[in-house]
């Protein structure tokens, strides 16, 4: 079996596996040989319901608001920008759509994501509430995206996200339309 590896500036991770393929990048789980870490690789497929400048700067950009208004999130370690390829602190847990797929979805976790928007909203910020980017590690929920946007209310956790928090019918018709 070949070995996959990519470089960060010069450093080299091993690839361990496919964490999941996003709009604007594929994640891995990587390693240095000591430490696991989550390596982004930005990809530029054609998105049909969002459009994109310079990807590698709006994760930047994205990174430093949400650190700012205080969101928790994994750390960026290091970024490739010639390369397009980001590193983050990996967190290790179960994703919010595996819980609610898995009837393991606790309301301490809606709490939290409230929390997070009440810290967001009054900085005009909305994130990407989809279940798969966010990540419950020893209790503690975990925003693993980066991407976030200027609020909109049609698009805020209340009037979209909520609907994939659990197995509504649109949850429900995701999960069929993106059956392996």
């Amino acid at each position: 079996m070949e070995i996959k590896t990519f470089n960060v500036n010069g450093k080299e991770y091993e690839i361990i596996k496919l964490l999941g393929k996003g709009k604007g990048g594929y994640s891995y789980l990587a390693t240095d040989g000591k430490n696991k870490y989550t390596l982004k690789q930005i990809h530029h497929e054609p998105c049909s319901y969002y459009q994109f400048g310079d990807k590698i700067q709006s994760e930047i950009n994205d990174y430093k608001r949400l650190k700012n208004i205080g969101i928790a999130m994994p750390e960026m370690l290091d970024v490739d920008v010639e390369n397009e390829r980001i590193l983050k602190e990996y967190i290790d847990g179960e994703t919010i759509f595996d819980l609610v797929l898995q009837d393991k979805m606790k309301e301490e976790y809606i709490e939290q994501v409230k929390a997070m928007c009440a810290l967001l909203y009054p900085q005009n910020t909305n994130i990407d509430y989809f279940p798969t980017n966010f990540i419950v590690q020893s209790g503690k929920m975990y925003y693993i995206d980066y991407e976030c946007n200027d609020y909109m209310e049609e698009w805020n956790f209340e009037n979209w996200g909520v609907k994939y928090w659990s197995k509504t019918p649109e949850f429900l018709e995701y999960v069929s339309k993106n059956k392996n």
